[in-house]
């Protein structure tokens, strides 16, 4: 594992965990409510094509390290969250936490199929 400077971290991002809410008929709604904002790096990893619906989407998938964050312990927790970067979206599907130091994680991500 290496030693993350100042430097790497130059993208600011917001992570979020879903909630639900009713609306004003009492239907249960889903809203994103903002769990932690942090200096990530941000690394593209793969990319990839799938016809959905008679579509044609596209998913990427990046990884993001960022410093340890607590938020991150709970696997099950981690994998409904999503990384807000600009306008983009990512779906967060695992935490790793390298060495099992809490010093810094990597947040597996894909971006392009859904909102989170």
């Amino acid at each position: 594992m290496n030693p993350i400077s100042a430097g790497m971290l130059t993208r600011r991002i917001k992570v979020q965990r879903p909630s639900t809410i009713k609306d004003s008929l009492g239907a249960p709604c889903r809203t994103w409510l903002d769990v932690a904002m942090v200096w990530a790096d941000i690394q593209p990893l793969s990319g990839k094509e799938a016809v959905i619906a008679n579509r044609i989407s596209a998913e990427l998938t990046h990884q993001i390290t960022v410093r340890y964050q607590p938020v991150f312990d709970n696997p099950q927790q981690v994998a409904q969250m999503r990384v807000l970067y600009k306008s983009r979206i990512f779906n967060i599907h695992s935490a790793l936490n390298e060495d099992e130091k809490r010093a810094q994680l990597i947040l597996l991500v894909s971006e392009g199929l859904d909102d989170g």
